[in-house]
């Protein structure tokens, strides 16, 4: 007798043997017993849940001659042929190989002669999305109303081929993945009929592999039992289709998390050696980080990690926090991607161990930005009883110009002293934080003696001994007190009509550094005026050419009346314009180049442009 795989040889017979399709089973038996049948049903799901045994159970139970019954006979004449594949009144059709006009066209001309033998004639086209649109147009009177003992059961992997047309004329059924412990134990049956014995471990990766398809299932177990002489062991499995073992994984991962890039580039050569494919690794790598992230999570389920919790190394676990797993996923998905079209995939590979190896190392954006804002709230809020003093902002760089110029002497012991080590900020910059603490220290003490409130001030909690931070400490100095020097007033420019193209040149080329566009919007004005004698004080008009400039220079009047004040200009008003069309062609068409109104007249008939005016 001929050898008969096993996913043949145990094809389920009846609905009561089914795997994994409560649902749809329940529902077929519920509508055949009270007669309640459909004219077309559709199977969909994925390969090798059971959707053609389903059709083929369903076509016996249909025309068993003791039916229709939910649980045919299996040896009365018409279940005996269409389990053979020999009925006349059960036609399958392989719908990948069938797909044009012309064969569904015989089947609207087959349908209308009645079954031979049985009840029934059914028709069931498997992969059915691989019809044609035209095919399929072709069905749908014959499926919408088809004579009283036609049946269409059509099976589909993928449903969202089939038109909508054909959907609404079918009963849907919903065909799902068997859980991976449901297969295994059907694999354990199998191993009894055969007389075989097998380890737990080797089926449960069997089943795994299968990722939910029985007839996969059965495949790969064929394919060990051949090679496995009556005991199937996970170590021979690995050996004979060249897989890679969890211990070998564990070693790479706990050289990963301990930093040890060299020992892990080591380890993934020695791994390499073995025959194991870039592509492969990369799948069992990824599983293995999926798996240590659900362990994070408390996840304990062998049938989701894939192995007992106790086979992964606690090393990986307790080293990495979720956020850093994460992100080992993330880079390993991204090698998987990468390594299809890269020039060496090795050599991606080995880049993302070498990422894997200061994994520890990174920080989640999420945790970053909170440390940044501890810091920040502990700088600047101090505690309570705290003096605040209220002070004019200053800039990191506008302080360390200033700092060189404080007049600094010894005193004796102070209040305020500066921490310890500050390598980052200059030597001037670090006297003048001390200039400033003790002048907000003996500026808070005159007025507590004077009996005035304490105003407040950011300047002042950054500046107090107890919320200097770590970062910015600096080695003890002797304490030191500031001599304040009235400062002297600022220089007042002389400013006159004349000036005033000498003023907008001069303004656009310090503005053209740091502020490129407000500069810019500075060149597209027209002629500056002055308007000396203003009751406010004297006021600078300044027309721009175009609306959009004339709004960004209006949105930046603080800005140029800054910029200003800083070149010595004081008590400067600013005024921002829009030239009117006319007034800005002025100066550039001289009297005897005005356009007539005629010629103006023409050209806007017939759009053109002048070229000269003689």
């Amino acid at each position: 007798m001929a050898y008969e795989v096993t996913a043949t040889r145990r094809r389920p017979k009846t609905f009561d043997e089914m795997a994994g399709q409560e649902f749809v089973v329940a529902t077929l038996k519920s509508s055949i017993e009270t007669g309640r049948i459909a004219h077309a049903y559709l199977f969909s799901g994925p390969r090798g849940c059971g959707k053609t045994s389903a059709a083929r159970i369903l076509a016996r139970s249909l025309n068993c001659e003791k039916g229709p019954t939910a649980t045919p006979c299996g040896v009365c004449t018409n279940c005996v042929e269409i389990a053979r594949g020999a009925s006349l009144d059960v036609i399958e059709i392989d719908g990948a190989s069938n797909t044009s006009v012309n064969d569904v066209r015989q089947i609207k001309d087959e349908v209308l002669f009645p079954p031979n033998a049985g009840r029934y004639k059914v028709y069931i086209i498997d992969e059915v999305h691989m019809l044609s649109n035209s095919a399929f147009n072709a069905l749908l009177k014959t499926i919408e109303e088809p004579p009283p003992y036609i049946v269409f059961i059509f099976a589909t992997t993928e449903l969202h081929k089939v038109p909508a047309t054909i959907k609404s004329r079918c009963q849907q059924f919903a065909f799902r993945l068997i859980p991976i412990d449901t297969i295994k134990t059907i694999l354990a049956d199998a191993c009894r009929e055969l007389g075989i014995t097998a380890e737990d471990e080797a089926l449960f990766w069997i089943a795994k592999e299968s990722t939910g398809s029985l007839r996969d299932a059965y495949t790969l177990f064929d394919q060990v039992v051949a090679f496995s002489d009556g005991h199937i062991r996970t170590e021979l499995i690995r050996e004979k289709l060249g897989l890679l073992g969890l211990d070998a994984i564990n070693k790479l991962a706990e050289a990963c998390v301990q930093e040890q890039a060299a020992e892990a580039l080591l380890q993934l050569d020695s791994i390499l050696e073995q025959g194991i494919s870039i592509e492969q690794l990369v799948i069992d790598l990824a599983e293995y980080f999926r798996s240590i992230l659900l362990l994070k999570q408390g996840i304990k389920r062998e049938a989701l990690l894939g192995y007992s919790a106790e086979r992964f190394s606690s090393t990986v676990v307790e080293s990495l926090t979720a956020q850093q797993i994460e992100q080992a996923l993330s880079i390993l998905l991204g090698v998987y991607r990468d390594i299809r079209y890269s020039l060496s995939p090795r050599f991606e590979l080995e880049t993302a161990i070498s990422k894997l190896s200061w994994l520890r190392r990174w920080i989640a954006p999420s945790e970053l930005k909170e440390a940044v804002e501890n810091l920040r709230s502990s700088f600047l809020n101090p505690p309570n009883g705290a003096p605040r003093i209220t002070a004019a902002p200053m800039s990191l760089k506008a302080a360390e110009r200033e700092a060189p110029a404080a007049h600094i002497e010894p005193i004796g012991p102070a209040k305020t002293e500066l921490p310890e080590q500050a390598p980052s900020l200059t030597e001037g910059f670090k006297q003048f934080l001390a200039a400033k603490a003790n002048q907000a220290a003996s500026a808070v003490s005159s007025r507590s003696r004077d009996g005035i409130q304490e105003p407040t001030g950011s300047l002042a909690n950054a500046l107090t001994p107890e919320r200097v931070p770590t970062a910015m400490q600096a080695q003890k100095p002797e304490p030191v007190q500031v001599h304040e020097q009235s400062p002297s007033p600022e220089p007042v420019r002389p400013l006159t009509q004349e000036h005033m193209e000498s003023l907008r040149l001069e303004l656009i080329n310090l503005l053209k550094k740091e502020r490129g566009m407000l500069a810019s919007g500075l060149e597209k004005t027209a002629d500056w005026k002055l308007e000396p004698d203003n009751p406010e004080g004297p006021n600078l008009i300044i027309p721009a050419r175009d609306s959009l400039s004339a709004d960004l220079l209006q949105k930046e009047k603080h800005s140029i009346s800054g910029t200003l004040h800083q070149m010595g200009y004081t008590q400067l008003h600013i005024s921002i314009t829009l030239v009117e069309p006319k007034d800005a062609q002025k100066g550039e068409q001289s009297g005897e180049n005005q356009i007539p109104p005629a010629v103006e007249t023409v050209r806007k008939l017939f759009r053109g442009t002048i070229v000269r005016i003689k």
